[in-house]
């Protein structure tokens, strides 16, 4: 009797524990998009529906290095620094979400909530999940990282870093207001195709065909049941392990990509208009990191030197989304052949919008 009444007392605490959980999580998604994203976003869109102009500068150009400059420490940290200062709201908010959804929410709810039973509608549900938080590549990565280790399939959680930059609403709505048409057009019916059709042929090619029973979903829901430490010690220990082991390498990245902007930069020659200048552009395109909307007052700038319609064409849709920091963030959890596969999936994706 006493057992009993001890056993059901434990499950009615585990109960509100969980729910107790669940409504943080919820409360820091809502507020944590709200004050470093939805807020924000919506003053600029009025800004831009208004004027017609994007007030953003080219965070590629900052402490003055121009294409051509050979790399330098200077080029590195002021770069580090506008993109750090534009970004750092978002990533904040991202690694809060990111040690929730480890410690806060039972292992097998996301995987119920976003693995289908087929690829493409696994990646589906993980493009429309995607779209509220309206993060950079970089900033999102942290939250699909934390999806697989939930168990969550690979094709959800691909979907959902890509689906990010994007499908951003905001950013279409800023590209609808300050760009050509022509221009979110192309966004939305790639960046849809990108997202769904890409992460799914992701998934066929890194796990040949086993993407809706991934691996680790078993031994994530045991690595759940086993781990008893306290919520907030589970909470810790997750927020400490994204600092001391995605933020170093991230930083680290940002720092080269910044160094050697200006060679990068060369590559992008609007004297030249072959097929060449258009790969390496969607190349380039997704090893560099920007911030949200960041690609906006790029191409912009290269419209006016003349750069030709397939390279801009290709940068819209690579340059927002992945990137080489972004990658080495979620390789771990992606395994290797996942995210080379999603990178030239992109670029694919970047050269047929071209086409």
């Amino acid at each position: 009797m006493v057992a009993s009444s001890n056993a059901a007392t434990a499950s009615v605490g585990s109960r509100r524990a969980v729910t107790a959980g669940v409504l943080v999580t919820v409360v820091v998604v809502i507020a944590g998009l709200a004050w470093a994203k939805w807020l924000p976003y919506v003053g600029r869109a009025f800004a831009a529906a208004r004027t017609h102009h994007w007030s953003g500068s080219d965070v590629l150009g900052v402490g003055g290095v121009r294409a051509g400059d050979a790399p330098s420490w200077h080029a590195a940290v002021t770069f580090l620094h506008a993109y750090v200062a534009a970004i750092w709201p978002a990533l904040l908010v991202a690694m809060l979400i990111s040690a929730c959804v480890q410690a806060l929410v039972p292992r097998s709810w996301l995987p119920r909530l976003l693995n289908r039973h087929g690829a493409v509608s696994s990646a589906a549900v993980g493009g429309v999940a995607s779209m509220p938080s309206m993060m950079c590549a970089c900033c999102s990565a942290p939250v699909a990282v934390a999806l697989r280790r939930a168990g969550v399939g690979q094709s959800a959680a691909v979907a959902y870093w890509l689906g990010n930059p994007l499908l951003n609403p905001a950013v279409l709505v800023f590209l609808a207001c300050v760009a050509p048409w022509q221009w979110t057009v192309s966004r939305v019916l790639i960046g849809i195709g990108t997202v769904v059709g890409g992460a799914a042929l992701v998934t066929l090619v890194a796990q040949r065909g086993e993407a809706m029973s991934p691996p680790n979903v078993a031994a994530a829901a045991a690595r759940g049941t086993l781990d008893e430490a306290p919520v907030a010690v589970r909470f810790v220990k997750a927020l400490l392990r994204l600092c001391l082991v995605l933020l170093p390498e991230y930083l680290v990245m940002v720092l080269v990509i910044g160094a050697g902007r200006g060679w990068l930069l060369t590559l992008v020659d609007p004297t030249h208009r072959n097929l060449l200048v258009v790969v390496l552009a969607a190349v380039i395109g997704t090893l560099l990191v920007i911030p949200t909307a960041g690609e906006i007052p790029i191409l912009q700038g290269l419209a006016l030197l003349g750069v030709s319609s397939g390279v801009l064409g290709a940068l819209l849709i690579t340059l927002p989304a992945v990137s080489l920091p972004g990658m080495a963030m979620v390789v771990r959890s992606f395994g290797w052949r996942a995210t080379c596969a999603t990178a030239a999936g992109l670029v694919g994706a970047a050269l047929l919008s071209v086409i």
